[in-house]
């Protein structure tokens, strides 16, 4: 089942690298999906920390990081008001 596993994702990985050399879209896109998720984490960490939210922690794991890296600052109050309401 592994062995299936990585035979899937291997095949995978290959036919996205050959859509971005054929299709000449080239690795810029990398350049800025690195830039939004430091940017992402980056903000996450300085709400925590800065002391303007005290009584909210949003932990800084992929799913917030992805919710802030597209969302932007709306992500980040989306994250803060979810954890408010579920949270309490």
């Amino acid at each position: 089942m592994r062995l299936a596993v990585m035979g899937v994702l291997l095949v995978s990985l290959l036919l996205l690298l050959l859509i971005v050399v054929r299709k000449k879209i080239g690795f810029g896109w990398l350049t800025v999906f690195g830039t939004h998720l430091v940017l992402a984490a980056l903000g996450l960490y300085l709400v925590n920390f800065s002391g303007f939210m005290t009584e909210v922690y949003i932990p800084l794991n992929p799913t917030t990081v992805g919710t802030v890296m597209v969302l932007g600052l709306p992500g980040v109050a989306l994250l803060y008001g979810l954890k408010i309401s579920l949270m309490g």
